[in-house]
């Protein structure tokens, strides 16, 4: 039975506020298990293992408290901010009562969004006309805009032409974390109930199949999946209107592809990881509103990728610095951390951050699929926005400005819906469709249709300078308006070639003044860890780590996570070896892949490595 909290006394209502996810700040630690035990589970997660039927939770209270709203937004980031604040304008200027939820993982607002960034400020002027007044912090506009193909000792100038996608003229550098914080305000100060702290955990759909709300994780389990004394079951928020606007890879979105079949007509996503450091430099090394890119080494021309460094005017001499890999590389034993801190040392990077001090670090996952991989927007009940389906401008590296565009038009088509005199539905869950449509007359669309063929177009045998040769002739020339769509090659996954194919990469060791080690930058990432929770990997089959991805790719996953979460361990015969987290199935000699953490309030990228981890191999469900 559910209760509404509407309905409850005032301490009540205020759990719903109150409740967090309890963290505790442990070291990392470890559980010894014998080559001769019973291998526990990598996949404690209740949807692979049902609780019905596990003996342990019964007699467990399961009953949940819901809430009823009109809207309900999954994300507090540019996208679900935007859309946030634009339904309670409209019904401020039209005076009408719209109760607008809005729920975030993170413990406060902007905290998982990594600092440095290159905003068009479009879209953000169109929701805020008055943002300077509001004193919003856009506070570097951009003086100089460079762009470089780097050699191993060399870097190589190219001139960025006014109309091609890297002219960054008119934008503004940003701690994007500050921003979405400001906006966080503004929405609060509308009427928006912001809910930080919250993870949407389940989709809620009625009976006709159209989406009901979502519900919030349960709190209090145990690392292998049986409540713990202080279970708490999560909270449920209905809603006419669900808008779902996590990020790339959200996990809630890829039920949602799945119970409507969203993907039927589109290409696969294709993604890229993005690390990213925030450096204090020398002040005569400063160049406030300097925008630097570059292509080429370390990377090989087969592997999409590239640098950035923008230096910020935030009233110390910040550099916001980063590296992008594409995730369909070839070689499984590329690293983008150790990419990334290789490239530091170039002879044009290097001299910036000399007696500079590194301040921060973190990644997250990147939608690089672009027009061809956007799925359908609408369902009975929801839709999609922001970076979760993908409207990310991959050359012009920047989705913020899409994102809260699609925010916005998402909000003015719900709100037409619910204040319009003839509101009708097939569903008991309103079916928006009138948000795609305005989407595709929009300037979103017009944008991402004109550079639909220039990430495809890295995949000749010329690779990344292939894509910028089509760049210069189909792009700069014709506008994009050349009348075919290239393809994307198929899953990134199937682009990862087997390990006896390849050969392994030398990494040089970190000097631990410009490159560092993956424990001391995890240290700056605000990484903080529970044992005794359940792990956030979760697997179709808890078998493929060890006989597929070690057996044929030597464990890529070891490798590819920007926070070296995933080891393999092997354990000698009569041996023992201890465990930091979770566990895989045995390989000849006996091997575990070991999960350090499961990444409870890891504040740059909590989702992330659900992104990354689903791409170069099969893992995630």
């Amino acid at each position: 039975m559910l209760v509404p909290l509407a309905k409850l006394s005032c301490p009540a209502y205020q759990c719903f506020h109150a409740l967090k996810i309890k963290k505790n700040y442990l070291p990392l630690c470890g559980t010894r298990w014998s080559s001769t035990s019973v291998v526990p589970r990598i996949t404690t997660h209740y949807t692979i293992y049902p609780r019905d039927k596990d003996k342990r939770w019964e007699g467990v209270n399961m009953e949940r408290f819901a809430e009823e709203a009109d809207v309900v937004i999954v994300g507090a980031g540019p996208a679900g901010l935007s859309a946030a604040v634009r339904l309670k304008q409209l019904a401020t200027k039209h005076e009408k009562d719209i109760r607008v939820c809005l729920v975030e993982k993170a413990a406060q607002i902007g905290a998982h969004t990594l600092s440095g960034a290159c905003l068009d400020p479009r879209a953000f002027e169109e929701l805020f006309p008055d943002w300077k007044e509001k004193g919003a912090p856009l506070n570097t506009p951009v003086t100089e805009d460079r762009f470089g193909i780097l050699t191993e000792k060399y870097r190589i100038p190219v001139p960025i032409l006014p109309g091609l996608p890297m002219n960054n003229h008119g934008n503004y550098i940003v701690r994007l974390g500050h921003l979405v914080s400001w906006m966080g305000e503004q929405a609060e100060a509308l009427g928006v109930e912001v809910y930080p702290g919250y993870a949407a955990a389940e989709v809620l759909f009625h009976e006709d199949s159209s989406v009901k709300g979502i519900a919030t994780n349960d709190v209090g389990i145990q690392k292998d999946g049986a409540p713990k004394t202080t279970f708490e079951r999560g909270l449920e928020l209905h809603a006419k209107v669900t808008i779902f606007a996590e990020g790339c890879h959200g996990h809630l979105a890829k039920q949602l592809y799945k119970k409507f079949d969203l993907r039927a007509n589109c290409d696969p996503q294709t993604y890229g990881i993005g690390l990213k450091e925030l450096w204090i430099i020398d002040e005569k090394k400063w160049k406030p509103g300097r925008v630097d890119h570059t292509v080429g080494w370390p990377l090989d021309r087969h592997t999409y990728g590239g640098s950035f460094l923008y230096h910020l005017n935030e009233g110390e001499p910040l550099v916001a610095l980063g590296f992008v890999v594409g995730l369909d590389y070839q070689n499984p034993y590329l690293s983008p951390f150790r990419e990334f801190q290789r490239w530091k040392h170039h002879p044009s990077i290097q001299p910036t951050l000399e007696g500079g001090k590194r301040i921060a670090y973190g990644a997250r996952a990147l939608n690089e699929g672009g027009f061809q991989s956007i799925p359908k927007l609408t369902f009975p009940g929801g839709l999609l926005i922001g970076c979760s389906p993908g409207f990310m401008n991959v050359p012009k590296i920047k989705g913020s400005h899409t994102a809260m565009k699609s925010g916005i038009l998402a909000a003015e088509s719900i709100f037409n819906q619910l204040t319009g005199e003839n509101l009708q539905s097939k569903t008991i869950g309103l079916h928006v469709t009138e948000y795609e449509d305005n989407l595709k007359k929009s300037w979103v669309w017009k944008e991402l249709y004109s550079v639909r063929n220039i990430r495809p177009s890295c995949h000749g045998i010329l690779g990344v300078y292939g894509g910028m040769i089509y760049t210069g002739i189909f792009y700069w020339i014709f506008r994009g308006m050349e009348p075919w769509t290239l393809k994307h090659k198929g899953s990134d996954s199937d682009q990862l070639k087997p390990a006896k194919d390849c050969t392994p990469i030398e990494y040089p060791k970190p000097d631990g003044q410009i490159s560092f080690d993956l424990l001391s930058s995890v240290a700056l990432s605000g990484t903080n860890h529970e044992h005794d929770q359940p792990a956030h990997l979760t697997l179709k089959d808890d078998s493929i780590p060890v006989n597929r991805n070690l057996s044929i790719y030597d464990g890529p996953e070891q490798r590819f996570c920007p926070a070296g979460v995933y080891e393999f361990v092997p354990l000698e015969q009569g041996s023992s070896a201890f465990l930091l987290g979770s566990s895989c199935t045995e390989l000849g000699q006996q091997h575990y892949l070991v999960n350090r953490s499961s990444l409870a309030g890891f504040s740059p990228f909590t989702s992330t490595f659900s992104s990354i981890l689903a791409t170069p191999i099969p893992l995630i469900t």
